[in-house]
């Protein structure tokens, strides 16, 4: 099982597009979603996956993650049986400084979010921070994917 660390950030502007290398359209799911476990569907343009995430640490920073891919189909099958809403939503890959960040620009309920993640090989690991880069919110339940389709960002009271 592989121990994912990140970082999560809100976004200030979209100038990180001119950076940009690639970009993905992703819908997710969720068919589990208790006690800081979560079992997520995943279309990546024409690729499936399928996620089962275990508790995070205290920080937020780091989880256990174990992820196949599947067919496609045998995905958007799987999507009928997800909780609560979906996740729809354009991933830009974004090199800075010797490191990636993936941006996730929401869409659907969730309109008007733009998070950056970056992965790191550990939680004390430095990184430099581009300028559209905003407050970090690593460690906020609501910033998380799962809670999104439950609560999403649409909803939430000024």
């Amino acid at each position: 099982m592989h121990i994912e660390t990140e970082r999560k950030f809100l976004v200030n502007d979209s100038s990180f597009k001119e950076s940009a290398t690639e970009s993905h359209r992703l819908t997710q799911g969720y068919i589990c979603r208790e006690s800081g476990r979560t079992v997520r569907v995943r279309l990546w343009d024409d690729k499936a996956y399928l996620t089962i995430k275990g508790p995070g640490s205290s920080s937020g920073m780091s989880r256990y993650e174990w992820e196949k891919e599947i067919p496609a189909e045998d995905a958007r099958d799987l999507l009928l049986l997800c909780r609560n809403g979906l996740i729809d939503k354009t991933r830009y890959i974004v090199p800075f400084g010797g490191k990636v960040f993936e941006v996730d620009e929401f869409h659907g309920e969730n309109t008007g979010l733009t998070l950056a993640e970056i992965e790191l090989r550990s939680e004390d690991e430095t990184f430099g921070k581009p300028d559209w880069l905003g407050k970090e919110v690593t460690g906020d339940r609501r910033y998380y994917n799962s809670m999104l389709a439950a609560n999403p960002y649409s909803c939430w009271k000024g």
